[in-house]
This record gives structure tokens, sequence and C-alpha cells, in this order.
């Protein structure tokens, strides 16, 4: 069993102190609290670039959960080939149905143009989870590719909260390795809990919706959403069962830990995407 008093405060303990308060001995099921900000496209390698549409539902996306609601984001940017582009005006916002309900997200249309990857990041403005009493905020990253021409796909942009991936999330055939390190400000986080989701329900683009079928029946509940460690490097490797889309969700390891004087888990995510075998 994995001893807690070992690991670094980066762990984010207050996921799940409040329930033990209530009561103790009592476990939280992990995909209770399982929350990821998408910034969605239905492929990250493409041929070739042009118009293109991002949508941003905060929910959760291997069940087709709750929608939260959120405020505009704080930032929204792209980076190609070291350059940075303010994207925060081509955000709008948009309602997002799953099977539970319909909430407020965001969308952001983008054109790319030439080779290379188009690396999208989004700093949404912090979430209250009322139920735990505290702040949600997800730096985001989903990384698009055109062409086949790597560029940008491994490299640390200095982030509050960030998965810096050593696989090509866009190349990785179904049954691979997707290997990360997390890092806050260009340092590793030792033993970060990270959480792991499917996307199960694909997002009808044009509905503003997921899909009413699943594309799995989980074996039972415990996989919906799965937990892991870094190692003492930050370091962390999942291999990718299922072609699709992936979330990998760092919980707590940013550097700002309080927001309206209450508690924030500054979380970092990042979303990957497995081929199938041709």
């Amino acid at each position: 069993m994995l001893n807690f008093t070992k690991l670094t405060p980066s762990i984010n303990l207050k996921r799940f102190i409040a329930p033990v308060v209530l009561a103790i001995g009592c476990t939280l099921p992990t995909y209770a609290s399982a929350h990821f900000q998408m910034i969605y496209t239905p492929e990250l390698l493409r041929d070739k670039g042009g118009n293109m549409t991002l949508k941003m539902p905060f929910t959760h996306p291997a069940a087709s959960g709750h929608v939260m609601k959120l405020d505009k984001p704080e930032a929204f940017y792209m980076i190609k080939k070291g350059k940075k582009t303010d994207l925060l005006d081509t955000v709008s916002e948009i309602e997002w149905e799953s099977a539970v309900d319909t909430g407020h997200a965001y969308q952001a249309n983008v054109k790319l143009r030439g080779l290379g990857d188009y690396v999208f990041i989004s700093q949404p403005s912090p979430y209250f989870e009322a139920e735990e009493g505290f702040y949600i905020q997800q730096i985001t990253k989903t990384i698009v590719n055109v062409g086949g021409l790597p560029t940008d796909w491994n490299e640390d942009f200095g982030l509050a909260a960030e998965i810096v991936p050593l696989t090509k999330p866009y190349a990785i055939y179904e049954g691979g390795i997707f290997t990360g390190v997390v890092k806050s400000r260009g340092q590793a986080v030792p033993f970060a809990e990270i959480e792991v989701e499917f996307v199960n329900y694909v997002p009808e683009m044009e509905h503003n919706r997921f899909a009413k079928t699943p594309l799995m029946t989980p074996a039972a509940d415990v996989f919906i959403t799965q937990t892991i460690y870094a190692d003492a490097n930050g370091t962390f490797n999942y291999v990718l069962p299922k072609a699709g889309q992936w979330g990998f969700a760092a919980l707590g390891v940013g550097e700002q830990k309080t927001y309206k004087d209450k508690a924030l888990s500054q979380d970092a995510v990042i979303w990957v995407e497995a081929t199938k075998l041709p």
C-alpha cells in the first residue's frame, strides 16, 4: 500500500481530506472527483491545415457526466515553432450536453497554417467545487500536428502546472505507451497523483454533445477513472489499451494553492490519442 506520509506536498491531499474528516475509514472512489477540462478536436494528427474547431467543456468524458459551469478562460493561446499566438478573442460560449445535463462551455475556431505542431493551452477560470469546498483550475494542453512534421510537442513551456510529453501525443498506436513528466514552472513534481480517463462518449461536434452510446463498457466503476503516480523524477508511463483520446490530469501540482481564501487544486491536463494498427 502506498505510504502517503512519504510523498511530497504536491500530492493533492485536499481532494480526499474532507471526506475523511466527515467519515473516518470511509474511502472515496477516485472516479467521484474526476474532473477534466477538455480541448477537443476529433483528430490530433492531420494531413493538412485549414479551419478547425476546438470544444472546451469541463466535464467527465469517460461517463458523459456533469458539465460544470466556468467563467471565460483567463488565457487561451497557441504555440507553434516557439511563437505564441493569443487566441482568447476566438473563444465563444456554447451549451454542452451530456447524459446527465446540459451546461455552459466554450469553443474556439482557429486556422492551421503550415506543417508542424500546434500546441493549444487553456488556463481556465477556477471552478468552485461546492461539495468538496475548494477550487479547481486545470491548465490544459492539446497538441495537434499537421503533416507529420514534429516541432514543439516535447517543449517545456514553464507553466504553473504542466505535463511535458516524452512520447508524441498524436503518434501512439493502440496498446502503445504514453510517457510524460509532471512539472511546475519547469521543475519536476515527484510522486504526483494522476487521474486517467478515456473519452468513452465521443463528442458530436456539430451538436455540442457527447454521443449517446459509449465506445466500451467498463468492467467495473473503478475503471472509469484510473489513478497512477509519477515516480521520484515526476515521470509516469501508461499503456493506452484502446484507440481514441485519453486525458491525464496531474492533481494539485501547481504553485498556487489558494484562491479567494479557499484551497485551490491547480492541475495539469494533457490529451493524447491512440490510433488503431492498420
